[in-house]
């Protein structure tokens, strides 16, 4: 067999690998809410944990759980995925997935002490 023969069978098995592995929407979704619930928290920072656990068990878990629906953009590009926030207007990268594997990058950090930021102006 030929090199670019070889080649071509290798990226077809990583291709085929890829789309079969490719996280699942329900994945992503899971990860961001508990990625938000951990930076509500500490932007909260309470001084009463027991309090701030009542807090998120009435109210944290439904604001995450509309804040993920009506912001969070899953682009499933059947060989990997990309996930956006959409505030303000514009769609920022904040994680991705493929192979069985979520990603969220440190941009998310970034955006949620702006949105914080902004709400907390209001």
């Amino acid at each position: 067999m030929s090199k670019t023969r070889i080649f071509a069978l290798l990226l077809f098995g990583i291709m085929v690998a890829a789309l079969l592995t490719n996280p699942k929407k329900e994945e992503f979704e899971y990860a961001i809410k508990e990625k938000a619930k951990s930076l509500l928290e500490d932007q909260l920072n309470y001084e009463n944990k027991e309090a701030l656990q009542l807090g998120m068990t009435l109210f944290g878990d439904r604001i995450v759980q509309e804040f993920v629906q009506n912001n969070v953009v899953i682009e499933n590009y059947y060989l990997f995925t990309v996930v956006k926030i959409k505030w303000q207007g514009e769609n920022t990268p904040i994680g991705g997935g493929a192979f069985k594997k979520v990603w969220l990058s440190p941009e998310i950090d970034k955006k949620a002490d702006e949105i914080v930021g902004i709400l907390k102006n209001l």
